[in-house]
């Protein structure tokens, strides 16, 4: 579903230059001193390189437009239902501001993909910086020997501090979806941890079933669709599987 009252936001503006930058830098600079965009290896590089930048524009592009989705105004769980021994009603989302829309149900996994193909993109255009610095300069005056130092310099203030910054996001999100948990039920587990212990007693998440059904949970359960903006899996999300049920009910992320 997409979402309403869209406008123009600064941080969204600032990413879509990044990627159109390091897109440009990498094809045209990179790729082409190194390996020649007129070779085969160059004409490879390239397309998978271009390949990865459209995934990360299209799955982008879906975490902004789509309405991270929320819990109807009217609905009450059923509180005498012996199927459903956990009962919440989260309201809250995560708000980021990069993409100008929280990171909610309906969305979560489109930014969780967009992630992984943004950092594995930083990293591959790092590789090719590093490679293309390998080759000597040949017949370049002093405009474009200026201009490429321009582009090295800009590039590499860019790439590495936002390949650390995706590597650590990456890492996070990964730990949180191993353990099928929002940001904010993270920090809401930590209190209830120290509640539990100060009582005597053992915490766990109530919707940790084991790290791969997580994994499916959040990003479908075929794997060959992980790294695909797929979201028929993720159901309603007003009934999600527990720890405490015996058979699988449902599937989704929380919101």
């Amino acid at each position: 579903m997409k979402r309403k009252g869209f406008g123009f936001s600064l941080p969204v503006t600032a990413v879509i230059l990044v990627i159109g930058f390091i897109y440009f830098s990498t094809v045209f600079t990179f790729i082409d001193r190194w390996l020649s965009l007129a070779s085969s290896p160059g004409i490879a590089n390239a397309a998978a390189f271009t390949a990865l930048a459209l995934m990360c524009v299209y799955n982008y592009s879906i975490a902004v437009f789509r309405d991270p989705g929320r819990v109807p105004p009217n609905y009450m769980p059923d509180v005498e239902d012996p199927k459903s021994p956990v009962h919440e009603i989260k309201r809250k989302d995560h708000h980021c501001i990069w993409i100008n829309n929280c990171v909610g149900h309906t969305n979560y996994k489109v930014f969780f993909v967009f992630v992984v193909y943004a950092m594995t993109a930083c990293v591959y255009s790092l590789v090719l910086l590093v490679g293309s610095l390998t080759v000597e300069p040949q017949d370049e005056d002093q405009d474009m020997g200026s201009y490429l130092r321009t582009i090295y310099v800009i590039s590499g203030l860019v790439l590495v501090p936002l390949s650390i910054a995706l590597g650590v996001l990456l890492g996070w999100h990964i730990y949180l979806s191993l353990q099928n948990k929002t940001t904010i039920e993270y920090h809401e587990g930590v209190r209830a941890m120290w509640l539990a212990e100060k009582g005597g007693q053992v915490y766990k998440h109530p919707y940790d079933i084991g790290a791969y059904e997580n994994l499916t949970l959040i990003l479908g359960p075929n794997i060959l669709s992980w790294l695909c903006p797929t979201s028929k899996h993720i159901g309603s999300g007003l009934r999600f599987r527990t720890a405490f049920d015996s058979a699988p009910i449902s599937s989704g992320t929380k919101p």
